[in-house]
């Protein structure tokens, strides 16, 4: 159970809100033939390419370019799409539910390293829950690509306190990355760690 003293959130999305599953996205990525997937695509952080991509350095076309060029062979954007897309699974109802209800006590705020093909699929696919679309969630939505900056950059944590005004010590953000919580917690901000697959709406249970 947090204190009362907090007042805003920031949670992350890659393996807080939506379910991922990373081998069968490398295993996708493999039959389509792209060498050193299993490397560029580590458990919190992408490597390569696939951070520039995520960090906006490259545009997806470009990103799709670069796929092809490294399997040597003309593959699709569909193709592409739908092997890199398999990565995410989808946000179990219960913690939309949840993030429903965190609205109307705190000032929600999303925070993820993600890209634009991600976040496509995410906003057609995973948030359309009830009539309600990603946006409908949070008061503001802080993407990496769009931002240029990546977690775990103290710049990317700056960034967000300064365009909301918020105070750190009155903010707890949620993220899987024990770095990303680090640096968060050097800035001022609480943190908390959830483990694959968790529940941590018990966070904000009444004792």
């Amino acid at each position: 159970m947090i204190d009362n003293n907090i007042k805003n959130l920031i949670i992350d999305f890659g393996g807080v809100l939506i379910d991922l599953d990373r081998r069968r996205c490398l295993d996708n990525f493999t039959k389509l033939g792209l060498p050193d997937v299993e490397v560029m695509l580590n458990e919190y952080h992408q490597q390569d390419f696939f951070l520039q991509h995520e960090q906006g350095v490259i545009s997806s076309a470009a990103f799709r370019d670069e796929i092809r060029k490294r399997i040597g062979r003309q593959v699709s954007d569909r193709q592409i799409d739908d092997a890199w897309n398999s990565f995410l699974v989808g946000i179990p109802a219960y913690k939309l539910d949840c993030l429903l209800k965190l609205r109307t006590r705190y000032v929600v705020y999303l925070l993820s390293n993600t890209n634009a093909i991600h976040w496509q699929w995410a906003c057609r696919h995973a948030f359309r829950y009830k009539g309600f679309r990603a946006e409908d969630f949070f008061e503001h939505i802080y993407l990496s690509y769009e931002m240029k900056l990546a977690k775990p950059d103290p710049a990317i944590f700056r960034q967000v306190l300064d365009e909301t005004g918020i105070a750190p010590a009155q903010t707890l953000f949620i993220d899987d990355s024990i770095a990303n919580c680090r640096t968060a917690e050097a800035l001022g901000i609480r943190t908390y760690t959830p483990k694959a697959g968790e529940d941590w709406s018990h966070l904000f249970e009444a004792p």
